[in-house]
């Protein structure tokens, strides 16, 4: 799963999505905090390609989501959905093409929304570079793109920053690529190009101010480090596993705090939180819950009481495990419970 697969509505409910075999499955809570439905089918009876799911969201709390098909014998084309309601039907999967018009799949694709609520789709190409197509603001989508790029790694990290324009973070042997839009529902340029040894499939960006966006990543050292375009990275603490990061903004005590989760070596979910964007002031691995399988993923949330949501999802098992933060100082969790 490429994105943020545990998604606060619009309608304040929590919902996960996941691949299961061949489809794509919901599990949403049926009211706010409260018990969770069986999961659903989204986007009818399309099959799909397992393990190429991306998901984003948009301001309007839209959840937008994209994944392979295959089409005929050898060839895939990617399809797109939008979630409006959590416990409503999503829209069913319409194919947005092939970023070299037809072929095999190229890479796991990532989602952002812009400020109009246009989903953007990005994947590797045939070329090693970046393709991206998105939405139209008065609907359908445009053409397919070649935003250019060589020998980029298969995970890609799109981001919408709090202006509302679209970002794209890849990395490539030796540097990470930035892209971004340099107005609203303009073109995305290269606009960056930093020099880092990352761990593949370690990419995490998330919107940190209303100027920045923040990625982090995991160095060939085994650090995770935290990178704002225009400026040198820092390192923030060495990794609890070998995963990507999860991270949200949220409040702790009365302080704008960014909040990271990772599968740690131990099996456990580790977490750390810091300032903001003040990275120096360091921080900490804190480690909470049950020993999880080894392909369990973490996301991170603010519930509808902005409260800190954490889940572990195992998609060989299905096991869905939730946590929140209680009403008390500090970081305290509740007890990890199965829903």
């Amino acid at each position: 799963m490429n994105g943020d697969w545990l998604i606060r509505g619009r309608d304040g409910r929590l919902s996960v999505y996941l691949s299961s075999g061949d489809a794509v499955l919901c599990r949403a809570e049926r009211t706010p905090g409260g018990p969770w439905a069986a999961p659903c089918r989204v986007g009818g009876d399309q099959v799909l390609h397992p393990g190429t799911l991306a998901a984003g969201q948009g301001a309007d709390g839209y959840a937008h989501l994209a994944a392979w098909r295959p089409t005929v014998s050898g060839e895939s084309g990617l399809v797109h959905s939008t979630h409006f309601r959590p416990r409503l039907a999503a829209l069913d999967w319409n194919p947005i093409g092939h970023p070299d018009k037809k072929g095999a799949r190229t890479g796991v694709p990532a989602v952002a929304v812009d400020g109009d609520g246009s989903a953007h789709v990005f994947v590797r190409n045939r070329a090693g570079g970046v393709s991206v197509v998105a939405q139209k603001t008065k609907g359908g989508w445009g053409p397919w793109r070649d935003l250019k790029g060589q020998d980029v790694h298969e995970q890609l990290a799109a981001v919408t920053g709090e202006s509302g324009r679209v970002e794209l973070y890849a990395a490539v042997p030796g540097a990470i690529l930035h892209w971004q839009q340099e107005a609203p529902a303009g073109q995305l340029v290269l606009d960056e190009a930093m020099e880092a040894h990352i761990r593949p499939g370690t990419l995490c960006a998330l919107a940190t101010s209303p100027e920045h966006t923040t990625l982090f990543y995991t160095d060939e050292s085994g650090d995770v480090c935290a990178w704002r375009p225009g400026a040198e990275p820092l390192t923030l603490l060495p990794s609890a596993g070998p995963g990507p990061v999860s991270a949200v903004r949220c409040e702790l005590d009365g302080h704008d705090c960014t909040l990271l989760a990772q599968r740690s070596a131990s099996g456990r979910v580790a977490f750390a939180a810091y300032p903001t964007e003040v990275e120096q002031a360091g921080a900490w691995w804190t480690e909470s819950g049950p020993q999880l399988p080894a392909d369990a993923e973490v996301s991170l949330a603010v519930d509808e009481n902005d409260r800190v949501v954490a889940a572990t999802l195992s998609a060989a098992s299905g096991q869905l495990l939730l946590t929140r933060r209680k009403d008390e100082p500090g970081l305290a969790l509740e007890a990890w419970r199965e829903v």
